[in-house]
């Protein structure tokens, strides 16, 4: 009687939490409707655009290529024909062994997704994952190898398909995920009416839109647990707030850092929580380090252009720290777009007979080249480019969010597809995790900067020629730097290619010095030596080719900060006591990174 009590509770329990759901429901539907001008006929979906990466004349012209010729096709599909029944074979021997014990095709290495025992002692899931890579690979061969396709509209396709793949993974449903079922089983169903609030929560959190949760927002504060590294906003402007850092040695190097991160994020990604953090880090090494946090911009930007960044951003930076510290030579630290930002700037400078300010110049997953500049380029033809300029004309920002969307369907697995398991389907609180909470605070772009960007250095190319753009009326060359400057790459790094990176050391005309560190664009660079993960990449040549590069470097264990310490230490010259911040506005972390979207 009491197990039958208890079912009926349980069962009421779950009924009032789905009616609870549903009620939340219907307004954010209605909500949606409205927002996009939709009603109940399919004919006003023709609103939506279904095809974001103008990716259908790409596929027009691979059927084409098929059809003149369609021996390679045939035979590819011969191919997958004959996988297919090998695999049949060895999973009816399986099953009659009772478990997957035979493997015509294992996941990649790093692929979580199905990492349950299930997946691999279970005959049935074993066959379900193995058919689902079988046909995986099918496509992507069939992409790659049955045409002659231009190579820009093959890559355009194989990410599409990758997106589609991914979204269709077994471990994406209920009925093919041993994890969620078990769960199910386990919970009486109540982990799905959680994942259905959940699901119902993101999508009030994004005003009718799905806006993930990837972590416990709630767990973070900027300046408590997170971007802790004790200093002072010493100046600011429109643009940027500088901030000084006080130093934890009694002596300091005699030339100032100064780091420019990136603006597509916020500069706390090189302070994360303590001992996660570069800059805490390199204060320790006695550094007398600056940082630019730069706004997030409104509409009230939006002509601020490439130029701007320069002049107001690290030429104004470097004004201050002169003033600040006496020193007229710098050490300057580029992340990324900052880093793009900094040759540019090296190049003005130069150009001004001022090339010595910058004394020495590190670049961290740095694009100069953009060539070869991987997955980004894919979004940026120019039907997306008039897209981009449509959304920009309208708000005179990017949205943060756009940028954000678009760096995740570049990992669709771990940024997207990953929660949504976790999140709607086992009905779980994402993991409070600081760099998820740093990822999702997102920025704005100005319009002005970043059509010129996504125009002149990702489209066309143009920072690598001579006079290809110009800065203030000034052509830049990025040939007539002569500053020693060390490359930082990451080889697994998927939004900065290190053999794209590596190009920029062959447009500079002093010392360069090039370094590979393991894993990502995020991991590869904050990867503090004390936790002795991941390894890196040196060798004291640049040849012409990245490949020889790699054939002759030597592989190191541990983080690649000390080695980049020790080179900087070249440029810092002598030890002085150590620097009293004098013009403090605000603590920091500031007011400037405080701003949200």
């Amino acid at each position: 009687m009491k197990n039958a009590q208890k079912e009926e509770f349980q069962i009421h329990k779950l009924n009032d939490a789905i009616m609870d759901a549903y009620k939340k429901a219907a307004p954010l539907f209605e909500k949606y409707k409205k927002k996009y001008n939709l009603s109940d006929s399919m004919g006003q979906f023709a609103n939506i655009d279904f095809d974001p990466m103008n990716a259908q004349e790409s596929y027009m012209n691979f059927l084409e290529k098929i059809a003149q010729n369609p021996n390679k096709f045939i035979e590819i599909q011969a191919g997958f024909a004959n996988e297919w029944m090998n695999l049949w074979q060895q999973s009816m021997s399986n099953f009659v062994v009772g478990q997957g014990n035979q493997e015509t095709i294992s996941p990649q290495k790093g692929d979580r997704r199905f990492k349950a025992h299930e997946w691999q002692e279970s005959a049935l899931f074993d066959f379900i994952k193995q058919s689902y890579l079988l046909t995986c690979n099918h496509i992507e061969k069939t992409l790659e190898d049955s045409t002659d396709l231009d190579d820009k509209k093959k890559e355009k396709l194989k990410f599409q398909a990758k997106l589609f793949t991914n979204a269709m993974s077994p471990s994406n449903f209920l009925l093919t995920n041993p994890e969620v079922l078990n769960e199910t089983m386990k919970t009486g169903g109540e982990n799905l009416v959680k994942g259905f609030q959940n699901l119902l929560e993101d999508l009030q959190r994004g005003d009718g839109d799905l806006n993930i949760s990837t972590t416990n927002y709630e767990a973070f504060e900027l300046g408590k647990n997170i971007a802790t590294t004790k200093g002072s906003v010493i100046y600011q402007n429109e643009l940027m707030q500088l901030i000084q850092y006080e130093a934890k040695t009694d002596k300091v190097n005699k030339t100032p850092l100064l780091i420019i991160p990136p603006w597509i994020n916020k500069y706390y990604i090189l302070d994360l929580h303590k001992g996660n953090s570069l800059i805490e880090w390199a204060v320790e090494q006695g550094h007398s380090v600056f940082v630019i946090s730069w706004v997030n911009p409104d509409s009230k930007l939006s002509k601020k252009n490439f130029e701007n960044y320069m002049l107001e951003g690290v030429i104004e930076s470097l004004d201050q720290i002169e003033e600040s510290t006496g020193e007229s030579e710098i050490n300057v630290l580029g992340y990324c777009l900052g880093g793009t930002l900094l040759a540019t700037t090296m190049a003005y400078l130069t150009k001004k007979k001022q090339g010595k300010r910058i004394k020495s110049a590190t670049f961290l997953t740095t694009l100069l080249d953009f060539e070869h500049a991987g997955d980004m380029k894919l979004f940026l033809d120019d039907e997306q480019l008039k897209k981009l300029d449509e959304m920009m004309d309208k708000h005179g920002v990017l949205d943060g969010k756009e940028m954000q969307k678009t760096f995740a369907l570049m990992r669709a697995n771990d940024l997207i597809w990953s929660f949504v398991v976790n999140n709607y389907l086992m009905g779980r609180e994402p993991f409070p995790f600081d760099l998820l909470y740093w990822n999702d605070d997102c920025t704005n772009m100005p319009a002005a900067m970043h059509r010129f960007y996504l125009r002149n250095m990702y489209r066309d190319n143009k920072l690598i020629k001579a006079g290809g753009i110009s800065m203030d009326g000034v052509d830049i060359d990025l040939s007539t730097i002569k500053t020693p400057c060390h490359f930082i790459s990451a080889k697994e790094d998927h939004i900065a290619p290190w053999v794209a990176t590596y190009e920029g050391t062959k447009l500079m005309s002093g010392d360069v010095t090039f370094t590979l560190a393991a894993s990502g664009h995020i991991a590869g660079v904050v990867n503090p030596p004390h936790k002795n993960k991941y390894c890196y990449w040196s060798n004291d040549k640049t040849p012409k080719s990245h490949d020889e590069w790699l054939d002759k470097a030597t592989r190191h264990e541990g983080s690649w900060w000390g080695v980049w310490d020790e080179w900087v230490a070249n440029f810092s010259d002598s030890k002085v006591n150590a620097r009293k911040i004098q013009n403090e506005i605000e603590p920091a972390p500031g007011s400037y990174v405080r701003v949200r979207y």
